[in-house]
């Protein structure tokens, strides 16, 4: 007796209401049972098609004529107008410092004999799940069960339970395989759980019964929102006469991941969300460095993406230090060493490094012309993961392509409990990352509504996207083990943009490349 359900909403993130809807036609497809509107989460309305499958569904949604309301309190700009806005952000006078400014003085970097400034721009990007979005629910009188994969099943029971009206001792999640995650499935709000409650719960107030198969298409899942937020970094960087740092004014703007979420008490720090300088604030190098932040609110709902806020704070913080080091005239893993010194707390980026090195053979052997070292360290989770990349541009013209010829992986997990499972972590890791510097992967808004709805619009890693050969080495330890999940990604990005600074003569400081080559 189950039925799916498919439900259109607002295409812009400024509209949360349904003003008018028509499903005459749609009501007259084969295999539909029902057209109505259905209302979520206070704000948010749409109109949900009940058939007997997929198709017939669809068919309706083609077929239905609907109108929603704007909301004149969300605005939303283009990605180019925020992206100007974010710039002018980071000027402004009364940004929220973060870190203590350890030996950091704007008096020395205004006399700075040489001064540099780097503008980064991260834009928003999606998960892109291989399955998209799902759940199916069985809303009973007296119970609920739910199947779904998800990555906060304790926190979407919940919330199921509550809009249904239940306890929690008579509502089920059968926590399914998610056919990938990377972290949209972990949505403190519980949107593509709830919404299929809701869409029962309606059928359920009008008559009907039965299990609900609530699905999204690719194009709801990309156009559905919660990406990784768009950022701009500034970082003011002033250096002695002969290429050393003398000071590091960096300046983050982005949307708030924790900010009015469960999370915010545990991870905001007054008004500044300290997640979204994780890997940053920890100021591993020890340079004197002021960090300050802001939070524009903007009505794009942003998420954790694989490896949380690590995703462009690793990137800054690594093609940062590969300037340094180009500037003091030194190899830029002597550099990283030197800064890690005999610290007690960097022995472990000190081990992964030099295993990585080791093993790639960095600098003792000969590489092909037109071929270039890329370096980067980085910790998250409780776990430090160096990569030594080898990279290439091919190609002529409009054809140039970035290549990944070999990397290389030193990673200080502590034990390692299944060194394949391991393996595999960092590698997924890794291939993760990429979408964060294909051309064509990130999510761009125009008039308030995502441009990308497909893979066909979005791109994704290929096979053809693949170095020829990747090795994951790890350093041996019988300390108790740590992070995997995320860790693999967040050095991978500089590392390779590090690479192409060395061939080009310029950082990549807009992600992904569509230009830079």
């Amino acid at each position: 007796g189950q039925l799916t359900a498919l439900v259109v909403r607002a295409p812009a993130f400024g509209q949360g209401k349904v003003r008018t809807f028509d499903g005459t036609k749609s009501s007259q497809i084969k295999g539909v049972k029902a057209v109505f509107k259905v209302e979520w989460g206070g704000k948010h309305s749409g109109v949900a098609i009940l058939a007997e499958g997929y198709w017939p569904a669809m068919k309706a949604r083609e077929a239905l004529v609907v109108e929603f309301e704007d909301d004149p309190a969300n605005k939303v700009w283009s990605s180019q107008e925020l992206f100007e806005d974010y710039r002018k952000r980071a000027l402004a006078p009364d940004l929220v410092g973060l870190a203590g400014a350890e030996g950091f003085s704007r008096e020395i970097l205004d006399a700075a004999p040489e001064k540099m400034v780097l503008e980064y721009e991260f834009p928003f990007l999606a998960h892109a799940s291989m399955e998209p979005l799902n759940a199916t629910v069985d809303l009973r009188a007296d119970s609920l069960e739910i199947w779904t994969g998800t990555q906060m099943p304790g926190i979407d029971a919940v919330a199921a339970g509550a809009l249904a009206g239940l306890p929690a001792d008579k509502v089920k999640l059968n926590c399914l395989p998610a056919g990938g995650g990377f972290g949209r499935r972990a949505v403190t709000t519980s949107d593509f759980v709830t919404l299929a409650v809701a869409v029962a719960k309606t059928w359920r107030a009008n008559g009907g019964s039965g299990p609900i198969q609530l699905l999204w298409t690719r194009e709801d899942d990309m156009t559905g929102g919660y990406y990784r937020p768009m950022h701009v970094h500034r970082a003011e960087l002033g250096f002695g006469p002969k290429g050393e740092l003398l000071a590091w004014d960096h300046v983050v703007v982005g949307q708030s991941i924790m900010g009015g979420s469960a999370f915010a008490p545990a991870s905001a720090n007054e008004t500044v969300d300290r997640s979204m300088v994780e890997g940053i604030i920890n100021n591993t190098y020890r340079l004197p460095m002021r960090l300050r932040a802001s939070h524009p609110k903007v009505p794009v709902p942003v998420l954790w993406w694989r490896s949380v806020e690590h995703t462009h704070t690793a990137y800054v913080v690594e093609t940062v230090i590969d300037e340094c080091a180009r500037r003091a005239g030194v190899d830029p893993v002597a550099f990283r060493l030197a800064r890690y010194g005999t610290d007690p707390k960097h022995l472990r980026h000190r081990k992964a490094l030099e295993l990585a090195v080791a093993k790639a053979r960095y600098g003792k052997k000969r590489l092909v012309a037109g071929r270039s070292w890329g370096v980067a360290v980085h910790e998250s989770f409780q776990t430090v993961v160096a990569y030594i990349v080898e990279v290439s541009i091919e190609g002529a013209d409009t054809a140039k392509r970035v290549v990944v010829n070999r990397v290389t992986a030193g990673v200080h997990c502590n034990t390692v409990v299944n060194p394949l499972s391991a393996t595999a972590q960092i590698e997924g890791g890794m291939v993760y990352g990429m979408t964060g510097l294909l051309p064509g992967s990130e999510i761009t808004i125009a008039d308030g509504r995502p441009v990308q709805n497909q893979f066909s619009q979005f791109r994704v890693p290929r096979m053809s996207d693949m170095p020829a050969k990747v090795d994951i080495h790890f350093v041996p330890s019988d300390d108790a083990p740590t992070g995997l999940g995320e860790p693999g990604l967040p050095p991978y990005l500089p590392a390779v943009a590090n690479a192409l600074a060395r061939l080009t003569g310029k950082i990549p400081t807009q992600l992904p490349l569509r230009d830079f080559v």
